[in-house]
């Protein structure tokens, strides 16, 4: 994780070890309904036992249930281990933490997932035993475990559940690979984007004048276009272009210093 600041190691190790998350929800350890032993709808009272006809509790029932020494049921919480670095900009530290960190977030990234037989056989497994999984307050698989989902409704049944969580090729990873978090940093990606312009100019010795709104015209680019070039051709000239802005940079920051020295 890389942040923004200047934060004390000490407080950090506090707030990681103060930071958790707990999920209250009923249990979900012992299976009561499996198979062809399923609860049966009733358009009134909502979903039943089969055999004896009793309504299954509702899912604010089953909270309420919950005694209150009970254990929640998922604690999501940091590490033991909590490693900090503070990092100058400019300095050699900083380059082999933008290295490292370039090279894991874009590591595999155009690699196909399909791993081979040993990796299948893996990401089956876990499909496998996510499919009874409850995912969350409205997912059907509570009526596995004698709950009615939260909002329950007719034709639900256990390991029919239409999420994200229980489908293969959201398994393991359904997200991005950075998140931002305005909670440390208090400003926009905007207020970021303006703050980078603005020491950069004034590392070059430039005003900071306003950019003209009308300088592009922005139209989608329609499949296929010849005038586009492929995606791995854009990259290297968009590698090729900061490698020549950072040389400009460097460039200019020494002749602004040299100048500051002579005069």
């Amino acid at each position: 994780m890389a942040i923004r600041g200047t934060l004390l190691l000490a407080e950090i190790k506090q707030i990681a070890a103060a930071t958790y998350h707990q999920v209250r929800w009923p249990q979900a350890d012992e299976v009561r309904f499996d198979g062809d032993h399923l609860p049966v709808w009733d358009e009134q009272a909502g979903y039943l036992d089969p055999a004896t006809g009793e309504v299954l509790p509702t899912w604010d029932e089953a909270l309420d249930a919950l005694d209150d020494d009970a254990e929640p049921l998922h604690v999501l919480r940091f590490g033991e281990q909590v490693d900090v670095q503070g990092v100058l900009a400019g300095t050699p530290d900083a380059d082999q933490c933008i290295r490292y960190l370039s090279k894991y977030l874009t590591k595999s990234l155009g690699d196909a997932l399909d791993g081979g037989q040993a990796q299948r056989d893996h990401a089956a497994g876990m499909v496998d035993a996510l499919r009874y999984e409850p995912c969350s307050p409205t997912c059907p698989n509570w009526l596995r475990y004698g709950v009615q989902p939260k909002n329950a409704k007719a034709g639900m049944a256990p390991g029919r559940c239409r999420s994200k969580a229980h489908k293969p090729e959201h398994l393991g990873y359904a997200g991005r690979r950075v998140l931002v978090s305005r909670k440390w940093s208090n400003k926009t990606l905007a207020q970021h984007k303006q703050d980078r312009r603005t020491w950069v100019l004034e590392a070059l010795g430039q005003t900071d004048e306003p950019t003209d709104p009308h300088r592009y015209i922005w139209r989608p680019v329609p499949a296929g276009d010849a005038n586009v070039p492929p995606l791995a051709i854009r990259l290297l000239r968009t590698v090729a272009k900061r490698q020549r802005w950072r040389a400009h940079l460097r460039a200019g920051g020494q002749s602004s210093r040299s100048r500051s020295f002579g005069n």
